[in-house]
């Protein structure tokens, strides 16, 4: 019986404890003419028009992984990379 509250207890807790990925995505500052799906750095990025979201990637800072991705898709207005928005600034850096 005791056995059964404890599993119970552990599995009532689970929810609580698991953690939400951090949102990936981007905006670009020219649209793709189709949808697109790119590998950058083991991140899919799936892209529509100007947005892109991602899953998966390299353990890297936001601003090596934006440099990236911009080389392969174009210049960004906007990039959040595993809970990490860049700053206009970095952008800036990024597009260069």
């Amino acid at each position: 019986m005791r056995a059964l509250m404890i599993a119970a207890a552990l599995f009532a807790a689970a929810p609580a404890v698991a953690q939400t990925p951090a949102p990936t995505s981007l905006t670009l500052a020219q649209p793709t003419a189709a949808p697109s799906r790119v590998i950058v750095d083991g991140t899919t990025w799936i892209c529509e028009g100007t947005t892109c979201t991602a899953s998966g990637g390299a353990n890297q800072p936001a601003t090596r992984a934006c440099r990236r991705v911009v080389q392969r898709l174009g210049k960004v207005t906007a990039f959040s990379y595993r809970g990490t928005t860049l700053s206009a600034e970095q952008l800036a850096t990024c597009n260069a």
